[in-house]
């Protein structure tokens, strides 16, 4: 299923259009999360690249076990 609604970042707006939003110009996004499953098989690697990145804050124990993995994959 393709998302028809996009909204724009400036004026809040939401419209149909996929380039640009018609009142002020600014490039549209779509507002909607990506889909979730339970199943997912790549939230490992999501996580290796968040924490690697510095965006994850992380307890003593859970650093100490990322660490190790990440040296295993070396």
């Amino acid at each position: 299923m393709r998302w028809l609604l996009r909204r724009c970042p400036r004026c809040g707006r939401y419209t149909l259009r996929k380039d640009k939003c018609p009142v002020c110009g600014e490039t549209v996004y779509v507002p909607h999360p990506p889909r979730f499953s339970p199943e997912d098989k790549y939230v490992k690697y999501r996580y290796m690249m968040k924490k690697l990145a510095g965006l994850l804050v992380v307890d003593k124990h859970g650093d100490k076990d990322f660490k190790e993995e990440v040296k295993d994959r070396e």
